[in-house]
């Protein structure tokens, strides 16, 4: 390590790597060439039939004498564990994650390094990101705004992005940085999910320990073999199939109105699931239980004020009125 990173805290670039042989040496590159110092890479290759193994010790043996590099190859087990072990045998203070088709954007790191350091009650922070093709082109400006159709506005306060994360998912691609003591108040990633974000994001939001910067911080990569693009659609009820689970599992850890949203937004999904399997009866009722318990969720934000503790506010309003608080 130069010794002018010793200053600067430690950042580990965490990758899961799986059947990306034509992708993986351009993300390993990204990390190399982004001027933050104190860095190392952990990757693992996570049981990959194709040639993305050879490819990551080819790069190992070029360029594994720049910067600190732990490999691991091994039988397929799944993202979330993937994400586990990374996070297990990371050393640095922050974690930077980065799937092995996606790579980082230069600055990326010390801005998000930056936003934490000055934002102590923050434990994770996501930036934008660009969207690519294939061979590196640029499809959007905007992974939020462009691919996710997300109002960005949303994530300058911690009421936005509680409200973003349940009902406009746009947090894609490799821009997210956390503190790895996080993971002990916020937990790691739960194993079984094929796609893990939304679950470990919500769990974030909930603690309001989400940061965002405006900053383009990587490239999400569309290559035709995205999981959480499938147009096949069993696998996108099997996806479906699981947000539900995990809206229903997450309501509990928030507070009002945001509990009711995530419910509301669990039927939302299961709308979904019965469009797709073409039961019209069944998205009708759906349909109908989202816009009621959306309907309710605004009613009960309608109280609060942006000027203090929405808990508070709605507990004060509930005495006068009814002489006792009642938690709803």
């Amino acid at each position: 390590m130069p010794t002018h990173a010793a200053a600067r805290p430690l950042v580990s670039v965490l990758i899961p790597a799986y059947n990306h042989e034509r992708f993986v040496q351009h993300c390993l590159d990204s990390v190399l060439e982004d001027p933050y110092p104190a860095k190392e890479i952990v990757i693992i290759d996570d049981g990959s039939t194709d040639r993305t193994g050879e490819k990551i010790a080819e790069w190992i043996k070029a360029q594994g004498h720049l910067l600190r590099v732990e490999y691991v190859q091994r039988e397929n087990r799944g993202i979330s564990a993937a994400w586990n072990e990374l996070a297990a045998r990371a050393r640095g203070e922050f974690l930077r994650l980065c799937a092995s088709d996606d790579y980082l954007l230069p600055g990326g790191l010390e801005a998000q390094v930056r936003y934490l350091q000055t934002h102590p009650t923050k434990r994770v922070v996501v930036g934008d990101s660009i969207v690519v093709d294939q061979y590196a082109n640029k499809l959007h400006d905007s992974g939020m705004r462009d691919l996710h159709h997300a109002d960005k506005r949303l994530y300058s306060s911690d009421e936005g992005i509680r409200q973003a994360v349940i009902s406009q998912w746009a947090i894609g691609g490799p821009v997210a940085l956390l503190h790895k003591s996080a993971l002990e108040t916020i937990g790691r990633w739960t194993e079984g999910l094929r796609i893990d974000d939304w679950d470990f994001f919500l769990r974030v939001a909930a603690r309001d320990a989400l940061g965002f910067i405006d900053v383009h911080v990587g490239a999400y990569r569309l290559h035709g073999n995205n999981v959480s693009k499938t147009r096949h659609t069993a696998t996108r009820i099997v996806n479906l199939t699981e947000a539900c689970q995990v809206a229903r599992r997450r309501a509990d850890l928030f507070d009002e109105p945001h509990r009711t949203l995530l419910k509301a937004q669990a039927h939302y999904i299961c709308a979904k699931i019965a469009f797709l399997q073409k039961r019209l009866f069944v998205l009708t009722f759906h349909m109908l239980v989202y816009l009621a318990l959306l309907a309710v969720s605004k009613l009960r934000a309608c109280p609060m004020s942006t000027h203090g503790p929405r808990r508070n506010l709605f507990a004060r309003k509930t005495r006068r009125s009814e002489g006792a608080y009642v938690d709803t």
